[in-house]
């Protein structure tokens, strides 16, 4: 136990010398206002009394019957079960918000609540509350996306490349990527689109590049509880890569040249696999762009935005 807290200690402090002040996402004042028609704060999707189970809910400022959403999920190298109030509010949030779209920034079960899958079952969740409870908050439910930043990043992309695969087999490991919880069991947990942002997408690869080394214990590692070289099955299971083919949803994928934390060659991995799958992409790699950190122009908030417009469209 006390190799795992100083793990997470440890991570902690990667994390937020790689991060700007203000939290993730590039530089946020404690509260950032957003331009809405309703926000609703702590809705719990679960149907529990858990604080890892709530999600912000946020609608354009132009009111309409109903908007398409999309998930944006944090990023705390899965850390973190209370973090949907530096979901990236003042960049990717907002500007899905003036393009119209619906936002919902959920938490989900840290490392240290649970073990994966549990966290793609909080998001899985997520996405069948939405279509559960689209005429309440004037969600449209024929277009759902996910988002996210670091390992929000990471779980936006694997809710994208397993999309419609509730359970499977990954080498000698049974996985259930759906799980059961909240009270819409039976509505569907696909997404049409994802945006990737800086995410870890191949665990069986951390170091494809140059990157901080993280101690003994990866943050995937305590996700896992395990090690790569003793339950590699464990770490492909993890992996948004390694469950891409042609069926999956269009995905944009952001990454920075210079990330020290995630390192770049994991977004161009994958950004390679969706192409070679013939998988709908597009992939950003800013030159001088770190974790968070020089990312979020006004010119690739707005490539994501016509990424989702296009796909939404039909176009």
């Amino acid at each position: 136990m006390k190799k795992i807290l100083l793990s997470f200690l440890s991570c902690m402090a990667v994390v937020a010398m790689a991060q700007p002040a203000g939290g993730f996402g590039g530089f946020q004042v404690p509260e950032v206002k957003l331009e809405t028609s309703q926000q609703w704060k702590d809705v719990n999707y679960a149907g529990d009394d858990q604080t890892y189970h709530t999600c912000d809910i946020y609608l354009p400022k132009q009111e309409k019957d109903a908007y398409p959403v999309v998930i944006h999920i944090y990023g705390s190298a899965w850390f973190n079960n209370n973090g949907k109030g530096a979901a990236d509010l003042g960049t990717i949030v907002k500007a899905l918000l003036e393009a119209g779209y619906a936002v919902v920034c959920p938490n989900h079960r840290s490392s240290m609540d649970a073990k994966w899958p549990a966290q793609i079952h909080d998001i899985r969740a997520v996405i069948r509350f939405v279509r559960g409870e689209a005429k309440k908050y004037k969600f449209d439910p024929s277009f759902i996306a996910t988002s996210g930043f670091s390992s929000g990043g990471h779980l936006a992309s694997i809710a994208a490349t397993t999309s419609g695969i509730k359970q499977t087999k990954v080498g000698n490991i049974d996985i259930d990527l759906e799980g059961n919880i909240g009270n819409y069991p039976n509505e569907c947990s696909r997404v049409n689109a994802a945006c990737d942002w800086s995410g870890p997408v191949d665990l069986t690869a951390m170091d494809c590049g140059e990157g901080m080394k993280m101690g003994e214990n990866s943050p995937e590692d305590v996700l896992l509880d395990s090690k790569l070289d003793k339950e590699p099955d464990k770490y492909r299971s993890l992996s948004a890569t390694y469950y891409v083919d042609k069926k999956n949803p269009p995905i944009i994928i952001f990454h920075g040249e210079k990330d020290n934390v995630v390192p770049c060659c994991q977004g161009k991995m994958f950004y390679e696999l969706l192409k070679a799958a013939g998988v709908r992409t597009e992939a950003t790699f800013v030159p001088e762009g770190g974790h968070g950190m020089g990312m979020y122009s006004e010119e690739n908030l707005q490539k994501m935005v016509n990424f989702l417009n296009a796909v939404r469209t039909g176009k």
